[in-house]
């Protein structure tokens, strides 16, 4: 990140054309993982260029894994094997990546070196208990500030132990975490879920040939085993497809394709909410694309309409809040958003900062603990704070495009971490989103 950035979004015509965005970051971030531990060469296409994925890559680099970079979105990766990581000389930096450090804390919990995991001043905030407690249990030793917050240091040499884990919150990186770390471990880990959360850490663990059985809510497997090398092509991210599926539904005159879209249903929970909402998007060309889903996705403007957005979704889609929150600014009548309490503890608090920045722009949101009541109506003009997130910016830049003066969204340079050339992507569709430099 280059410095202070912010954006000027305001309204301008319909949002029209056709988008890729760029490739998913959740599965890029696990194809690295486990191309690298694999035996063979890995290709895969179609990786994320954001800062976040980035991180992970020189993460492996930094311990003697060769990954070659032959054009934009592609890595080649020379798997050293389960046991052949190199004890890294320095930190492991992971910048703004939350997935990136609770996945590697898994893998990294059954290796025979010490590591220590850091990450910016964001990630330095966000609680790793929940990934501690049950690695702990399972025989890791790994020390955090107060208990709760990166830097981890974790400990080499443990011996793990399989085990069962049910967690209280619904979380895909929790799960994961522990799941890596059985790979190391004597037995069986299983992992079981109130609520289903995504399954790409499974779907890529069967993909490069580990054995395991997993379904909606659960997932068990064996350590010991050995990962092959294959190949991965990317799907488009559906959590970076969704802003523009928000602004062509709500920005009157708009029709948008959007290609390519990964759309695995434990990821697109917003779909299926922004269609009860009333909007216009229809799949087509749906097809297989490695072991999961793609299609394309056509978005028409349509009048939205508040709803209560039933819980059992919030789990499929707890990145697409923020932009939820403005489709729901937009919707005529209340929607009523509970049980979504993780948007705390997200690179930034998003209840209270969808909440705070809506407000700023006159639209009418009682924050809640889990969640807020938002009266849909017009935004005005404005000056938002995005706490360094980047799907707040984005959710903001959005929100410009139907208000009724202009948006300016400060500390923006973060968006790079999962978007790069999110604003030019706009600007071609006919989104008004102009970049300057923060004075503030």
């Amino acid at each position: 990140m280059t410095g202070p950035i912010a954006w000027l979004a305001s309204s301008g015509g319909p949002v029209r054309g056709e988008v890729l965005v760029p490739g998913d970051k959740s599965v890029s971030h696990r194809a690295i993982m486990l191309a690298a531990m694999a035996d063979g060469v890995s290709r895969i296409e179609g990786f994320l260029e954001g800062e976040d994925t980035r991180a992970t890559a020189a993460a492996f680099a930094g311990m003697g894994v060769r990954i070659d970079t032959p054009s934009p979105s592609q890595r080649i990766v020379h798997g050293v094997g389960m046991h052949g990581l190199a004890a890294p000389r320095t930190a492991i930096d992971c910048g703004n990546a939350g997935t990136g450090m609770r996945l590697l804390a898994g893998l990294l919990a059954g290796q025979p070196f010490d590591s220590v995991l850091v990450g910016d001043e964001s990630l330095s905030r966000r609680p790793m208990r929940r990934i501690i407690e049950p690695l702990v249990r399972m025989g890791a030793e790994i020390r955090a500030e107060a208990g709760d917050l990166p830097p981890l240091r974790i400990r080499g040499g443990c011996r793990l132990q399989g085990m069962l884990h049910a967690p209280s919150i619904a979380s895909a990186q929790v799960k994961s975490a522990i799941l890596l770390a059985g790979l190391h471990a004597e037995g069986i880990t299983e992992v079981r879920e109130a609520h289903p959360t995504r399954d790409y850490t499974e779907r890529m663990l069967q993909a490069f040939g580990w054995p395991i059985e997993f379904g909606p809510g659960w997932a068990r497997l064996a350590g010991g085993h050995r990962l092959a090398a294959t190949d991965i092509v990317v799907p488009a991210d559906f959590s970076s497809a969704a802003f523009f599926l928000v602004a062509a539904s709500i920005v009157p005159g708009s029709e948008l394709l959007l290609r390519s879209v990964g759309i695995n249903p434990r990821r697109t929970g917003l779909l299926s909410i922004l269609r009860l909402m009333g909007a216009d998007i229809v799949e087509t060309d749906r097809r297989g694309q490695g072991d999961d889903a793609v299609a394309d996705l056509r978005v028409r403007h349509a009048v939205l309409r508040g709803i209560d957005v039933p819980e059992s979704f919030v789990a499929d889609m707890i990145d697409e809040f923020p932009i939820l929150f403005v489709a729901a600014a937009a919707a005529r009548g209340t929607t009523r958003i509970a049980g979504a309490s993780e948007l705390r503890v997200k690179e930034s608090d998003r209840i209270a900062a969808m909440t705070q920045g809506l407000q700023a722009l006159g639209i009418a949101v009682v924050e809640k603990p889990d969640g807020a009541v938002i009266e849909g109506g017009v935004p005005g003009p404005g000056r938002i704070e995005s706490s360094g997130d980047h799907r707040i910016a984005m959710s903001f830049a959005v929100a410009g495009q139907i208000a009724s003066g202009p948006v300016r969204i400060a500390d923006c340079a973060n968006v790079a971490t999962s978007f790069p050339g999110f604003a030019e992507l706009a600007r071609g569709c006919g989104m008004n989103v102009r970049v300057a430099a923060d004075p503030a």
